[in-house]
């Protein structure tokens, strides 16, 4: 069964997201933004989220962490949670 780590980050607008993404493309470190913005208790780990497979986080996340490219800042991804900038550090298929 496929399985993927990544981390992310959460926050309550488009707008946020966009510009976090932003800093990140032009050399912020992830982990630092994550630990800095994020409203999901993974910001105290970087946004890490850990190991998961398929069906274990929202379709949203699904879509984007199981068929996007490795090491690159996906998003903004609307969840009902709000919106996420997901990188995805690993994956098996």
């Amino acid at each position: 069964m496929a399985q993927a780590t990544a981390r992310h980050i959460l926050v309550d607008s488009v707008e946020k997201c966009t510009a976090l993404k932003e800093e990140i493309t032009n050399g912020s470190d992830f982990a630092d933004v994550a630990k800095a913005n994020s409203s999901c208790p993974s910001s105290a780990q970087g946004g890490d989220l850990g190991s998961f497979g398929p069906g274990m986080m929202v379709p949203e996340f699904d879509a984007v962490v199981f068929s996007g490219a490795i090491g690159e800042v996906h998003g903004p991804v609307q969840t009902q949670f709000g919106f996420h900038l997901l990188e995805i550090t690993s994956r098996t298929d």
